[in-house]
This record gives C-alpha cells, sequence and structure tokens, in this order.
C-alpha cells in the first residue's frame, strides 16, 4: 500500500467531520497540587456505526459489560470515559456506568443506549456518581472540536496524551481517522491495550467496522507490552458516522483496502506511543522478526522477547545480551529453527549484528552499548523458516516501575 496516500493530520479524534470533544476534572482524581483533568466525552453530530474490542480478562470493569450491551445493534453517538476509578469489583458498579450513560443522554440528547462508557484507574473502589453529575454541564458545554482536554482527561499514570490522525481518499471523497489512547502501566493485552478511541467520517458497515478493528488490533494494540499485566478495563472502540460521504463498504474491494491501510497507520501509532510511555520507562523497544513460518510464528516470537522482563532490564542497562533474546524466542510459542536465527540492534547510533544461524559473533561492545544507549532501539530478528513478519512494542525495565506501582493505590 502506498504511504504517500495517507497523510497525517492533527486533531486526533476531532480530525474527521462531525465529532467533537471534551475534558474536564470533576473531582475523581484528588490532586493536591492541580485540576487533572479526569473526565471525558467525544460526540457525533449523527448516528454512526460502532465496534469495540474488549479484554479478555475474566474479571471485567463494569463499564465494559455496559457497552458491550450497548452496542449490539452496531451503533453508537458518543463515549464517556472517566480516568481515577476503574469502576471494577464493584456491586454498584452496572448501575453507575448506566448512570453516567444516562447522565450524557440528559446534558447533549444523544440516547443512553447509545452512549460507549469507560472507566480507568484503581480496582475496587466505588465510583461516586455526584463528581460525574456536578461535571456532565460544563462537559457538555465544553465539545468542541480541540480534541486536546478530552485526550488528557483519559490518562493516569501516561506522562503524555496520546493522539494521532490521517487522512486518505474513498471514492473521491476525502476521509479521515482519528484516534487517541491512554495506557502506561497494567498493559500486556489480550485485545486491545488500556483504553483506545477511534473515530472516522468514513462510511462503513457496522459488520466490517468490527471485522477491521477486531484483525487490525491483532497487530498493532496486541502488540504491546509494558509489563505482562492484562488489565481488567481494557477496551478500544471505533465509530464511524458517514459524514465524509463516500459509498458505504459493505465488503471486501479497494475501498476497503485503503480503510483497513489508514487504521492500521493510526492504530500503529497509538500503538507505538503507548509502549514509549510505560511506566517508568527511558527507552522505546521495537522489535521486528522476518522470515517466520507464518503470521502467528512472527508476533508470537516478536511479542515474546519485548516481554521479556530480564531482556527488558538488560535494554536499560544498555547491555547487548542477546542470548536473553534467543531464551525468549524459544519459550515464546513460535516454531522456529534456532539454528537460523539472526538478532541485530538497530538505533540511531548505528546497527550491529550479534548473532547468526542461533550462534554468536564477535561484535563491538563498544559500539553496541552506543546503539543501545539510545532513546529508540530496534531489535531485528531474522528467521529461515518462511515470509512471514512482525513487529511487537515495548519498553525497558527502570527502578522507577517498581517505584510506580509500589504505592500506586495509597
Amino acid at each position: 500500500m502506498n504511504n504517500s496516500k495517507y497523510k497525517a493530520v492533527p486533531g486526533g479524534v476531532c480530525a474527521p467531520r462531525g465529532f467533537k470533544a471534551s475534558g474536564i476534572h470533576c473531582g475523581i482524581k484528588k490532586n493536591s497540587d492541580k485540576q487533572k483533568p479526569d473526565l471525558a466525552l467525544i460526540v457525533s453530530e449523527t448516528m454512526a456505526a460502532a465496534a469495540a474490542v474488549y479484554t479478555q480478562n475474566l474479571v471485567k470493569g463494569a463499564p465494559i459489560l455496559v457497552t458491550q450491551a450497548h452496542l449490539q445493534n452496531g451503533r453508537a453517538r458518543a463515549v464517556i470515559c472517566n480516568s481515577g476509578n476503574a469502576n471494577t469489583c464493584n456491586a454498584d458498579g452496572p448501575e453507575i456506568a448506566e448512570a453516567m450513560c444516562a447522565l450524557v443522554q440528559e446534558h447533549t440528547g444523544v440516547a443512553a443506549r447509545d452512549v460507549v462508557v469507560a472507566s480507568t484507574g484503581v480496582i475496587g473502589q466505588p465510583l461516586p456518581i455526584a463528581p460525574v453529575a456536578a461535571g456532565l454541564p460544563a462537559l457538555a458545554a465544553g465539545l468542541s472540536a480541540n480534541s486536546a482536554e478530552a485526550a488528557r482527561a483519559i490518562m493516569t499514570t501516561d506522562t503524555f496524551p496520546k493522539e494521532a490522525a490521517v487522512e486518505f481518499e474513498l471514492d473521491g471523497a476525502l476521509c479521515r481517522i482519528g484516534g487517541m489512547a491512554k495506557g502506561s502501566g497494567m498493559i500486556h493485552p489480550d485485545m486491545a491495550t488500556m483504553l483506545c478511541f477511534l473515530t472516522t467520517d468514513a462510511a462503513i458497515s457496522p459488520a466490517i467496522l468490527q471485522q477491521e478493528l477486531s484483525q487490525t488490533t491483532e497487530g498493532t494494540l496486541n502488540m504491546i507490552s509494558v509489563d505482562g499485566d492484562t488489565s481488567t478495563n481494557d477496551m478500544a472502540s471505533i465509530l464511524a458516522n458517514g459524514m465524509a460521504g463516500n459509498a458505504e463498504i459493505t465488503g471486501e474491494g479497494p475501498a476497503l483496502d485503503i480503510f483497513r491501510a489508514a487504521l492500521r497507520q493510526v492504530m500503529a501509532a497509538l500503538s507505538r506511543m503507548l509502549a514509549s510511555d510505560g511506566e517508568g520507562a527511558s527507552k522505546l523497544l521495537e522489535c521486528t522478526v522476518t522470515g517466520a513460518a507464518s503470521e502467528r510464528d512472527a508476533r508470537l516470537a516478536a511479542k515474546g522477547v519485548i516481554s521479556s522482563s530480564l531482556f527488558k532490564a538488560a535494554m536499560f542497562g544498555a547491555d547487548a545480551n542477546w542470548g536473553r533474546v534467543l531464551c525468549a524466542l524459544g519459550y515464546s510459542g513460535a516454531a522456529m529453527d534456532v539454528t537460523k536465527i539472526g538478532v541485530a540492534f538497530h538505533s540511531a547510533a548505528g546497527e550491529i549484528t550479534v548473532c547468526e544461524n542461533g550462534a554468536g559473533i564477535p561484535f563491538s561492545e563498544e559500539l553496541a552499548k552506543a546503539i543501545l544507549n539510545e532513546k529508540e532501539i530496534e531489535i531485528l530478528i531474522t528467521a529461515g523458516d518462511g515470509k512471514a513478519d512482525a513487529t511487537a512494542w515495548g519498553c525497558d525495565l527502570t527502578y522507577d516501575y517498581v517505584k510506580i506501582n509500589g504505592d500506586y493505590r495509597t
């Protein structure tokens, strides 16, 4: 696919036509220094096709259960999300999630059943509805084409908001896909990663939209790992309001190919940001496996490497301990001929091969150290088993990860 067809544009979830967003501090987060936004809202001018993917954790946040029920008809118009409290493992969780949707209806006119609801934060603490109710008038009044505050309002331990959008043509109509995401810790998704909200003004049927979101998730959001923990509240959703005016995509063909590539570009960009902002991280790790026997094997291998705590620790210390790469490949579940594996490290400081045909080769430790001291590091793995490839994203494991999570709740 020609990447020149896809132009990166600003605006996040508000880049597509007909979408507005807002973010405020309503009081769910208790901040002694400053009032951080903790409530976000996204609204489409018109009804939209909708799709979502959810955590595979057996313990699911109440908002996920409510959203699953609301999206049974494949339609939605709004998204509301709070941070600071996951609304998970609470007896009144579903009631609170439904109440949030009802408040959206009261202040925007969007039917409660057409609202996607999400929460993120501490698990097992009741979520009070009073701050949400008090904040909704200002949240609704603040809806605009500026997505910045909404992107900030969904953050927990994130250090920066994560947004991306692209522009492309379908049947002569100019279309856009935009997105925002949050996630820094408790990230080893088995569907999406933490929270990701996507919007598009392209016209596409709910069934095809669900198909594309599910498939694209497998090669993007599901290829991230920060710490090996799959959250109870992971969810990615997408609304498609069709306001770009293209012919509705209802099946395979050139239009779907273009849409699919644009969606992947946005979701891959967000995935990369999420990995780079892992709790305590100082380096982004990008592992690419080529020459695997199948796409499944390539994905298992790439994610196995960036999920290895030993390997992540070595990257923190800029130690070219390539044996940890092969160790991770060996238990990743990927079918590989270990006698054909090659490993190289690449960064802005250069590239160095450290393993060929499953065995070590002489290399400069000084050059390796320089390469691994960069902020972004690529781990390049070659297999001699086929033509499949995959990329996974992660981060190094630092002292700060333990500091952040040692007293996260208290």
